[in-house]
């Protein structure tokens, strides 16, 4: 095996585990976001923006990891 061979099986492995722990923190925190406001109606906004916040955190996490993986991709 090359280097560019082994730096392209490293970008997808990074990838693939980084992107899979923000994935799942985004299903977990839609699904309590609608399980919150199936229980309190009224509450509905301030549930939502926490939501919208906290999704935006975990999916920074992922932009992070496309980076890691690009600079490991690219830079010789």
């Amino acid at each position: 095996m090359d280097i560019e061979t082994i730096r392209l099986i490293i970008t997808g492995i990074s990838i693939t585990i980084g992107v899979l722990g923000p994935a799942l923190a985004i299903a977990k925190i839609g699904g309590e976001a609608v399980k919150s406001i199936g229980r309190n109606p009224e509450a509905s906004s301030k549930i939502q923006t926490m939501a919208i916040l906290s999704i935006a955190f975990a999916e920074a996490l992922a932009i992070y990891v496309l980076a890691i993986a690009l600079i490991i991709r690219f830079v010789k």
